[in-house]
């Protein structure tokens, strides 16, 4: 099977959620969860000053783009391309080019693969961070974002959080 890569489609300016709905939606139903990975909306906090009060809120990156890691064939680049929303792939004539190394690594999309020492399933400790010293079982493994997705105790309720890979460790 090819390597999947990825590629950047642009999108009418403000359907970009919409795209990445629809796309997800498509691999779904047509069964390409092999072949188009993952489809991501790039975001950052910006901190907004509005009468008078300091306020985080997330904007898009890059408005108009969407970034999709998938392995690029036939089947696939029929099915982005003719997703409501999309103009094209970012690349010279027809033929869309994956992003490099260099141009994903401030996107924070990290793409050596790491291994780790624990599964779902597994306890893990969380030595650093926000949640230092919590304990808690894997629920979900997301190895493209290098998470994991354990159940804290919040305000009395169990709540899943998103942690590093970094800054866990399994427990003995």
């Amino acid at each position: 099977m090819a390597e999947a890569s990825w590629y950047v489609v642009h999108t009418y300016s403000g359907y970009e959620n919409k795209v990445k709905a629809n796309i997800e939606k498509t691999i779904e139903n047509r069964h390409l969860e092999e072949e188009i990975l993952e489809v991501r909306v790039p975001m950052q906090d910006v901190v907004e000053l509005k009468n008078g009060a300091r306020k985080t809120v997330q904007k898009k990156m890059f408005p108009g783009y969407v970034l999709i890691n998938m392995v690029m064939n036939d089947d696939t680049w029929y099915v982005v391309r003719n997703t409501r929303g999309v103009t094209g792939f970012v690349g010279p004539g027809s033929k869309p080019v994956p992003l490099s190394e260099a141009e994903m690594k401030p996107l924070g999309i990290k793409t050596e693969n790491i291994s780790v020492d624990f599964a779902e399933g597994d306890t893990i400790a969380v030595v650093a961070g926000v949640w230092k010293d919590t304990i808690g079982a894997v629920q979900k493994m997301d190895y493209n974002k290098q998470t994991a997705t354990i159940n804290v105790e919040l305000f009395g309720r169990e709540t899943p959080v998103e942690i590093s890979f970094a800054e866990v460790r399994k427990m003995s």
